[in-house]
Formats: structure tokens, C-alpha cells, sequence
């Protein structure tokens, strides 16, 4: 593999902008910042100008986000206007998954051979909005199947966008604020589910004055594609932001000249393949828990069906709000793959709270929910620091595939278990900690790899800057 395949990947601006202070004549974008001004907010490089790219990028999955979950949030309205079994209304979300346990990679690999971040940004944001216009139209025709065909297209536009947008966060702030960015996208990501499911019902009460049954689901679900026009208005601002930073800084993404290929995933180094196993393994223990929840707190506390709601929404509501803060705070202190330890290790005890004491669930929950943000602010930029930017998109669309695919698998099992223990939830809760219990060992493999070859990914942000600027670094291997 070439020299520049196997650097550590790490932000090296601090030592390019140094050199540009020494010596500023030889800096040969000098001709094309002479036309503006220096430092000024329109510049790429200026704290407003980058906080406003923020703002669009955290955007480009708001609609996403809101739309995935427009089923959940008229659940009944859906089985009764549709006349669905309930296996037919879990349809509308398992076809959404499958298909990206392989195109999200696919979608991935595209963005960084064929398509560039901007054009594949765009593409994958067009196809999740005829999704969701199918979907609606097949509302209104009352036609299933062509709902079902909406939903499929929307999955493979919308899980390949995430991966677009981890690029463009990626190609951003990487070195600068990235942790807190990541938590960010997550925080804004968890509002567009949280804001569906508080406006949906009352939106759909009141088109139901003017239209009836799969009309008015129909016209409800017309209505919610509005959010995915506005994310696609920010996707083609942010191409045009980051188009002109690309014209005006110069920038280049890929400086050792190497074409990414599908096998390049055969070269990528043993703490990748750590933290796809982690991707899997953490979230197959937060995601099926959620959708399976309201029954365990049914059958363990006695709740009723909205109370065991209201306790089973905490994580991403507290997720929304923590995720910025966690990023924030990693951003300052650094050591990334403590934090991930940390969090594996206190969803254990969250999940062992709710199971083995009687001892008020909302405090196992609270403490998930806080350790769920401290993982997503802390996991997604490793791969960052382990790959070659021209490789992100294949890295994280891997990321996102075999993702998709636990959670397609883990939650039938999880439902298999449920149904076959007779009410007795410990079963499940424990199969759930043995998956957290594979993330946390994945998680101790990368921190001794990474002590064994003097890796950069369990530093301080101080030590990242002194590891880029030393003479004589060694490769991360």
C-alpha cells in the first residue's frame, strides 16, 4: 500500500496553517483569496461561514428522520384506514432496512468514485423524496403495494445520505470540532422523530375534516414530504458552499491520487473492523430494546400503555439534547476510545438496573440515553482517524450496511425470544447484554492495537496536534 494509504489519519491543518504564517508568498492560493476579504465571514475557512455550513448539514436529515418514522406515529390510523394486520404494517419498516445491508455500502463507494460528496448528496436526497412521494400517493390511492415501493426506494435514499452527510462532517470540521458535530447531526436527526410524533396526530385530525380514511392518511403523508423538499433546498445550498470552499482554499481531498475500488475494504486496518463490530453490536442492544419496550415496562413495572411510552421515549429524547454536549466535551478532552469503553460499559448497567432491580426505570433509562449520546459523539469520528478521506465514503457506507443488517437480524431474534419466554423479559435483556459485552471487548482489541502501535486514537487533542508536527512519526500500522 502506498505511504499515503497508511499515514495516520489525523488533522494536519494546524501544521499547513503554521507553514502559511512562516511563509506566505509561497502559497499558491494567494491569486484566488486576493478578491476577498482577509478573514472575513464569507470565507470557507472563518468560524460564521463553517457554522452555517453546520446548520445545513444537520438539516440534510431533519426530513429524512421525520418522514422514517410517519408510520409509528399513526400506527393505528394506518391498520385501520389501510386495513393492515399487523405483519403488513412491520412491512413498511423491515423493507426499508434489507436493501440497504448492501446498497449503503454501494451508495458509499459511489459518493467516493463516481458521484463526489455534492452530486451524491443531491442524488441520494432525490431519491428519498420519490419515496416518500410514492409512499403518500399510495395512501391516497389506497394501493399497498405502491407504498411498500415508495418505502423501499426512501431507505435506499435515505441510509445512504446519512453516510453523505458523516463525509460532508468529515470534510468540514475534521480536526476542529468533529466529535461535537457528529453529536450534533444525531441531536437534530433525534428532533425530526420527536417533532413527527408530536405533530403528526393533530395534523392528521385536522385533514381528517376534509378527507377520509386513505385519503386523508394519504394527503397527511403529502404533507410531511414538504420536510424532505426542505432538506433537499439545503443540500443544494451546502453544494454550493462547499463547492466554492473547494474553488477558493484550494482544497484537495485526495492528495496521494489513489481511486478508491469496492476492495479497498480488504486493505483497511484491524480498529475499523473493531468498530464495525461495535456499530453492530451497541446499537442492536439500544434500537430493538426501544421498539420492543413498551411491553417490558408493561409486564415489569406495571405501567400502563402510555406511561410505558412516555419512559420508553427518554433515550432519544435525552439523546437530542446531550449529543452536542458529549461532542462538545470530547472535542476539548479527546480520548476517543475511552469514552466508547465508558459507554458500552454504563449501557450495561442501565440494561442490568432495569432487569435485576426494582429501582425506578427511569433511571436506567436516563442513564442509557446519556450513554447512547456519549457513544454517537464518540464512536462515528474514529473512522475518521483511521481512514484515508478518500475512502470515507466506503468506510462509513460499510458502517451503515452491516449496521442495517444486525438490526434486521437482532430484532427478530429479540422478538423470537420475547414471544417464546412467556413475559419473562429477563431472557432478552440478557441477550441484549451479551451483545454489549462483544462491543465492550471490540472496544478493549482497538485501545490495546492502538497502544501497541502508538496510534492516535486514544489521544488528547494536544498530543493529535504534537503527533501530526513531529519530524519523525511513525506510520500508524
Amino acid at each position: 500500500m502506498a505511504r499515503e494509504d497508511e499515514q495516520r489519519i489525523v488533522d494536519n491543518e494546524e501544521v499547513s496553517h503554521a507553514a502559511e504564517e512562516d511563509n506566505p508568498g509561497s502559497n499558491n492560493r494567494q491569486d484566488n483569496e486576493l478578491a476577498l476579504p482577509s478573514g472575513g465571514c464569507c470565507m470557507p475557512s472563518s468560524t460564521s461561514h463553517r457554522f452555517m455550513a453546520l446548520v445545513f448539514m444537520c438539516l440534510l436529515g431533519f426530513g429524512s428522520y421525520f418522514c422514517y418514522d410517519n408510520p409509528g406515529a399513526l400506527q393505528s390510523d394506518f391498520k385501520r384506514d389501510l386495513n393492515l394486520t399487523s405483519t403488513e404494517f412491520t412491512l413498511i419498516y423491515s423493507i426499508y432496512s434489507w436493501p440497504n445491508v448492501i446498497l449503503c455500502f454501494v451508495g458509499g463507494f459511489l459518493i467516493d468514485r463516481l458521484f463526489g460528496i455534492r452530486l451524491g448528496t443531491i442524488i441520494y436526497m432525490m431519491i428519498l423524496l420519490v419515496g416518500q412521494l410514492l409512499f403518500a400517493s399510495g395512501g391516497i390511492l389506497n394501493a399497498f403495494w405502491l407504498m411498500i415501493l415508495g418505502r423501499f426506494i426512501f431507505g435506499i435514499g435515505a441510509e445512504s445520505l446519512a453516510v453523505a452527510q458523516n463525509s460532508y462532517a468529515v470534510l468540514w470540521f475534521k480536526g476542529k470540532e468533529l466529535n461535537m458535530v457528529f453529536g450534533l447531526q444525531l441531536s437534530v436527526a433525534r428532533l425530526g422523530s420527536t417533532v413527527n410524533f408530536w405533530v403528526m396526530q393533530p395534523i392528521y385530525d385536522y385533514v381528517s375534516k376534509f378527507y377520509h380514511d386513505h385519503q386523508a392518511l394519504g394527503v397527511v403523508l403529502l404533507l410531511a414530504t414538504l420536510t424532505c423538499v426542505m432538506s433537499l433546498i439545503c443540500a443544494l445550498i451546502l453544494g454550493w458552499m462547499d463547492k466554492r470552499a473547494e474553488r477558493i482554499l484550494q482544497r484537495n481531498n485526495n492528495p496521494s491520487g489513489q481511486i478508491p475500488k469496492l476492495t479497498d475494504i480488504f486493505t483497511f486496518k484491524p480498529p475499523f473492523w473493531m468498530v464495525s463490530i461495535i456499530c453492530v453490536a451497541y446499537y442492536v442492544a439500544i434500537f430493538p430494546f426501544i421498539a420492543l419496550g413498551q411491553k417490558f415496562f408493561v409486564d415489569r413495572f406495571g405501567y400502563t400503555p402510555a406511561q410505558a411510552n412516555t419512559v420508553d421515549s427518554l433515550v432519544y429524547l435525552i439523546a437530542a439534547v446531550s449529543s452536542p454536549v458529549f461532542g462538545f466535551i470530547i472535542d476539548k478532552v479527546g480520548r476517543n476510545v475511552t469514552w466508547v469503553f465508558t459507554a458500552t460499559l454504563t449501557t450495561i448497567g442501565a440494561h442490568a438496573l432495569l432487569t435485576f432491580t426494582q429501582l425506578s426505570p427511569y433511571v436506567g433509562m436516563i442513564v442509557m440515553g446519556l450513554s447512547y449520546s456519549m457513544l454517537a459523539a464518540s464512536l462515528w469520528p474514529l473512522v475518521a482517524l483511521i481512514i484515508p478521506e478518500y475512502q470515507l465514503g466506503t468506510a462509513y457506507g460499510f458502517c451503515q450496511s452491516i449496521q442495517n443488517l444486525g438490526l434486521a437480524v437482532i430484532t427478530i431474534l429479540a422478538g423470537l425470544i420475547v414471544d417464546k419466554s412467556n413475559g419473562n423479559h429477563m431472557w432478552v435483556q440478557l441477550f441484549f447484554m451479551g451483545w454489549l459485552t462483544i462491543a465492550l471487548i471490540s472496544t478493549g482489541v482497538i485501545w490495546a492495537y492502538n497502544n501497541k502501535h502508538r496510534g492516535n486514537l486514544n489521544m488528547t487533542p494536544q498530543q493529535r496536534a504534537q503527533f501530526v508536527s513531529a519530524e519523525n512519526y511513525q506510520n500508524f500500522e
